[in-house]
């Protein structure tokens, strides 16, 4: 809200008041304003001070809040925020490369008194920095015309710390092709493609990194170091004389030492900045002379507790002399230091227990959701006199919901104003209700003003706290979604559509179909050539086909009654083994479990020592398995999660609840340094809890063994890790209660056999990332409990996937990459006999590396001595067989460089994929092949399929394309397969699924029409996504299988906000595609078939097994004159003339409201 040029407001007044009165070595205490009121007054401070105002904040989720709404008042005013690096102190990582970017874009600007607020994290205040001269010295800039001489540019980014690439995909790379210079700026938030005439620059543009194609023209760009501190000759020589000075011992030992020796800036280099420069400098000397100061939160507090931390970390590392460290003196200021430093500026404090005058608490307009009228209190603030309300809703998106919501309880918000911005200019013309897009926090109220600003989180309290912590509004992973997503069809893949059988997708076509205009076609292609075309309202009749190979599905030839025949053959063998399946869950559900109790208060303790925020599918499926646990009967739970989405944490709260009722818990993993791995975890978690953990394994001793045994038949161990020794007839339990199985697809049959002996009694949880399609299978059919992890956590990077040749130059590139930013290289090799000739080899090419090797022949020792040497970073590239596949855990290693990938299956791509990318750090995976001609088709599809699935959580949908490039075997006995391959297997599960919901209700399922008819609804309108709105054919079809699918209102909601934060305000045409949907909605539980809205008339059509009360019916009739029965299946709505559509809609809507289900169907639901 800019301040405009009238009579200043008195918080203005009060303002010029303080700015009047502030002076150096003193410090003015404010009242804090309310709510979101405190980015106001920042703002109004910045415009009347005319400097620069540093924000320093105890709280660093705050001070990114601050940065954020300051913009949404004022979008010209040059807010920065200065990040932590977001590593611990001593880390062995470096920071997020987008970070450091943020860094030195605020430093450069501050040092150009281009900065009107910068906001802090207190704590970031204190570490050392770069010394001003340094970021002179390495920033430099390009105008179009400019000459430009090449080689010279080379060195000189390379000095300036920026990484020569293939192709630029992050902040502080180029590439130089031909005439083509690509360069990622750190500090901008895209690349630039500068492109040279002979030797003069002859334009410059943006381009865009995933696609790499150019944007939009620009005139100049600026270009800052690509790290903070230099890596040229002289940096490098300082650096090691200062190592010198520093430590005692050998210099040559120290990995920091050999690596910055070799030009390798290592992780974690950060600490050791002092060593590069003469002198640091800190943020203060950044800082403009006439910087006013304003602090937030308890300053004080929070930099002791981060020195009393920082201490305790040092005091634990200081003794390695391979990695030694410097003291905290040497990097940060002392609490002391850093006030005497803040008391130069004039200092503003805000004082958070007192109410300040002008910016108070909004009113409370909390929405009591089941009250009779739910915006009753809101109501209440609008009708108070004088008062103006201003609602801000997150997203454009939001804003029309909240239209809608709002409208449907009678009241109308002015939405013509765009922007907080103008609420300010136009503040005598407001009007008393209006609905701006503005993500603000929480609301607050200017009393002098009578301007009230009500945010969604006044609204709905209970979900604000946790929209401050997630910025992005998450959604959980729907897993029928997944199984019969659309998405990634592409044209010539078999689809099924439940009335017609198979046939090949061959595309969206847009027709005319009389005289409602064009409507959008799912074109399908059967036997003999025959084509279909399906309206894209009516996708949930259509799934992908998943089976056999789908070059040789088996299309069906349409009206030759063959799909009838077939579908009809498998819903009778589907109904024998849903019969089956019922028996089994019968037979599982009799048997008594054990009846956990949740011990909430020592459980919350445990859960604190997570150090990270649960993402929304992990704390579904911990949800899930607590459920299960409290519950009487055994667990067996299936918890499918992508590589390093947190599945171990699930299994350390089962093993929290079990111990802490007395039980003993088992852990099955498949590879010793796994088990190994997993004890030094559960090792760690429990140690505050008096919990004994012990390990069985290859790398215990015989006498170390048998103890352990003897500890578990007397009661003393609580859990035991172990590979399938665990499972020998000599390991014996006093009181077993839950068995946690790790990376169930490595496991034999045998393993399987002797864990089935155990499932009777124990509750029993399987993790893996890539199920087997067996597996995978019953667990969809439901015969085992499912829990999906698929969002990734914050700040998580999906790896980059290349399918390259094998060649010397490209295993160099992939090495150094990696190397040069200080991290380290997995290289899978996996033929033992040739191991050490590549080694060999390896070493030539990469004379920096430190290599060590890995294979499953070598003793014990020897293969503990490389792991925990890699672990340790002894090591910087790890030759090795696929012993790594499970689970060893380095999150400094992030790329793999894997040999002859062709001949490895889908999962184990995937399980080695998932070895990298363990931290924030972009992760690479390079699949060398001997090239194309040389591998199989069934290879190359594998390859595809991993390199097309990068994003995160795609283990899952791996598991699917595995089920469909192998097929899924038969669930209980010999014949179900080929069943699954006629019909498809979504279809399969889906029809499975009804079998057994019907057997359950005692009924006997109906062959001749197993699926639910879904309704149809005519609008005698355009509905679809218009090509110029979604353009994108495969993101279109998506959303139209999602409309399709969904179950509620609600998540139609969802949808529409997501449509409208993607692609905008929505047309007509879109809008008719989702009242297509709501009614749709409104219509299936009465099973009415037919919904045709025409001009004057609307008619409903219901099915002959019709749902609905025929009471409810006659009453409708009797009571309104325009409705009339037409027939014994149909009814006749009369509409007024000259009704909108959107009028006959909400007509036909609220008759559908108002119907019943019949008394037997309402028992039922």
């Amino acid at each position: 809200m800019p301040a405009n040029s009238e009579q200043p407001s008195s918080i203005e007044q009060s303002i010029q008041e303080l700015l009047k009165q502030i002076k150096v070595n003193q410090r003015y205490t404010v009242p804090r304003p309310a709510g979101s009121g405190d980015a106001y007054f920042l703002n109004l401070l910045s415009q009347h001070a005319k400097k620069t105002i540093v924000v320093f904040s105890a709280d660093p989720i705050q001070a990114r809040r601050l940065v954020n709404e300051v913009k949404v008042f004022n979008s010209s005013i040059n807010c920065l925020h200065f990040p932590d690096w977001e590593t611990l102190a001593y880390d062995a990582f470096s920071p997020h490369q987008d970070l450091v970017s943020e860094r030195l874009l605020a430093l450069d600007a501050l040092r150009n008194d281009k900065v009107d607020i910068l906001v802090v994290p207190v704590t970031t205040a204190l570490a050392c920095l770069a010394p001003v001269s340094f970021i002179a010295a390495y920033t430099f800039s390009f105008k179009k015309g400019q000459r430009l001489n090449e080689k010279a540019l080379k060195e000189q980014l390379i000095l300036a710390n920026y990484e020569h690439v293939a192709q630029v995909t992050a902040a502080g790379e180029f590439s130089i092709r031909g005439s083509l210079i690509d360069l990622f700026p750190m500090g901008s938030a895209i690349p630039y493609r500068i492109d040279l005439f002979d030797d003069e620059i002859d334009s410059i543009r943006a381009f865009n990194v995933d696609s790499q194609r150019s944007l939009y023209p620009v005139e100049e760009v600026n270009l800052l170091p690509g790290r903070e501190f230099p890596m040229d000759e002289a940096a490098i020589n300082h650096f090691r004389s200062k190592f010198r000075e520093r430590f005692e011992g050998d210099p040559s030992k120290a990995i920091p030492y050999k690596d910055i020796s070799n030009g390798i800036a290592f992780a974690g280099v950060e600490y050791y900045l002092p060593l590069f420069y003469a002198e640091t400098a800190t943020l203060f000397d950044y800082l403009p002379e006439d910087s006013i100061s304003l602090s937030l939160g308890n300053l004080e507090s929070t930099i002791q507790t981060f020195h009393e931390d920082t201490r305790s970390r040092y005091e634990f590392l200081k003794y390695d002399s391979e990695r030694p460290i410097l003291a905290p003196e040497d990097l940060y200021l002392s609490s002391q230091d850093f006030f005497v430093a803040l008391a130069k500026m004039p200092r503003i404090h805000w004082m958070e227990n007192e109410e300040h005058p002008q910016i108070k608490a909004s009113p409370d307009v909390a929405v009591q959701s089941r009250a009779q009228q739910p915006f009753q209190k809101l109501e209440h603030t609008l009708l108070k006199s004088g008062n103006r309300t201003v609602l801000c809703a997150d997203s454009p998106g939001r804003r029309e919901t909240l239209l809608q919501i709002l409208s449907e309880q009678a009241l109308k918000p002015d939405a013509n104003i765009q922007s907080l911005e103008q609420v300010r200019a136009n503040k005598k013309e407001l009007p008393n209700f209006s609905l701006v897009v503005a993500h603000l926090y929480k609301g607050f109220s200017l009393a002098d003003e009578n301007i009230v600003v009500l945010t969604e989180g006044d609204l709905y309290p209970e979900t604000s706290a946790s929209r401050l912590q997630r910025r992005r509004q998450e959604r959980q992973t729907d897993v029928d979604s997944m199984v019969r997503d659309l998405a990634e069809l592409v044209p010539g893949d078999p689809v099924v559509h439940i009335n017609y059988g198979v046939g090949r997708y061959l595309g969206l076509v847009n027709m005319e179909v009389g005289v409602d205009g064009p409507v959008e076609m799912l074109k399908v292609e059967y036997a003999d050539n025959s084509e279909l075309f399906v309206p894209v309202s009516q996708l949930h009749v259509i799934s992908r086909y998943g089976g056999a190979d789908p070059e040789n599905a088996p299309l069906h030839s349409l009206g030759s009654g063959q799909w009838d025949r077939a579908k009809k053959k498998a819903a009778i063998k589907i109904r024998d083994t849903a019969a089956e399946l019922l028996n089994l869950y019968a037979h599982r559900a009799s048997r008594e479990g054990v009846e956990f109790k949740l011990p909430l208060s020592d459980y919350q303790a445990f859960v604190e020592g997570f150090g990270f925020e649960e993402t929304p599918d992990q704390a579904l499926a911990i949800e899930a398995v607590i459920e299960d646990m409290t519950s009487g009967k055994p667990m067996d739970r299936l918890v499918c999660g992508d590589v390093g989405f947190g599945k171990t944490e699930v299994a350390l709260r089962a093993a929290f609840i079990a111990v802490a009722n007395g039980k003993q818990v088992a852990l099955l993993c498949p590879t010793t340094l796994l088990a190994e791995q997993h004890a030094q975890t559960f090792a760690n978690r429990f140690a505050d809890w008096p919990v004994t953990v012990a390990e069985l394994s290859r790398f215990r001793t015989g006498k170390q063994t048998q103890q352990v045994l003897e500890s578990l038949e007397k009661g003393t161990t609580d859990i035991v890790v172990g590979t399938h020794k665990i499972l020998s007839q000599s390991t014996k339990f006093k009181n077993l209660g839950l068995v946690i199985i790790d990376e169930e697809h490595r496991f034999g049959v045998r393993q399987k056999e002797a864990l089935k002996a155990l499932r009777a009694e124990v509750d029993i949880l399987t993790l893996t990332a890539t199920p087997i399609p067996r597996t995978l299978g019953m667990s969809l059919d439901g015969v085992r409990d499912f829990s999906v992890i698929a969002t990734a956590p914050e700040k998580r990077l999906a790896i980059k996937t290349f399918v390259r040749r094998e060649d010397n130059s490209t295993i160099r590139e992939a090495c150094l990459r990696e190397l040069k930013r200080g991290g380290q290289v997995y290289f899978l090799h996996n033929e033992v006999t040739t191991i050490h000739n590549r080694a060999a080899r390896l070493q030539e090419l990469i004379p920096e590396a430190r290599i060590g090797v890995a294979h499953g022949q070598m003793s014990e020792r020897e293969l503990e001595q490389v792991m925990k040497g890699f672990y340790q970073q002894r090591y910087n590239v790890l030759l090795c067989t696929t012993i790594i596949e499970t689970g060893i855990d380095v999150p400094s290693a992030n790329t793999i460089i894997i040999h002859r990938a062709d001949k490895l299956g889908l999962a184990q791509l995937h399980q080695l994929r998932g070895r990298v990318g363990r931290s924030h750090h972009q992760a690479y995976a390079y699949l060398l092949t001997p090239g194309e001609d040389a591998i199989t088709s069934n290879a190359r599809k594998r390859l595809e399929a991993i390199q097309s699935m990068e994003e995160l959580g795609s283990g899952f949908y791996l598991a699917m394309h595995d089920l469909e490039i192998r097929g899924t075997g038969e669930i209980l006995g010999e014949s179900q397969s080929g069943n699954i391959q006629e019909i498809g297997f979504s279809l399969y599960t889906e029809m499975l699924n009804k079998a057994i919901k019907a057997l359950q209700e005692g009924k006997e399922p109906d062959y001749e029409s197993p699926f639910d008819q879904s309704c149809e609804v005519k609008l005698h309108a355009s509905a679809l996504l218009p090509n110029d709105y979604c353009p994108d054919v495969s993101a279109r079809l998506s959303i139209y299988k999602r409309l399709a699918h969904a179950k509620s209102l609600d998540a139609l909601r969802d949808i529409q906000e997501e449509l409208i934060d993607r692609f905008g305000i929505l047309p007509e045409e879109a809008k008719n595609l989702l009242y297509t949907h709501r009614l749709r909605l409104l219509a299936e539980p009465y099973t009415i078939s037919v919904v045709d809205i025409g001009d004057d008339k609307a008619i409903l059509t219901f099915n002959q097994s019709s749902k609905v009360d025929p009471l409810s019916l006659i009453d409708l009739v009797q009571k309104n004159k325009h409705i009339h029965f037409k027939g014994p299946e149909r009814i006749l709505v009369e509409l007024k003339d000259g009704l909108k559509l959107e009028q006959r809609i909400q007509e036909v809507a609220s008759i559908l409201g108002r119907l019943a289900l019949a008394p037997e169907e309402a028992v039922a639901n």
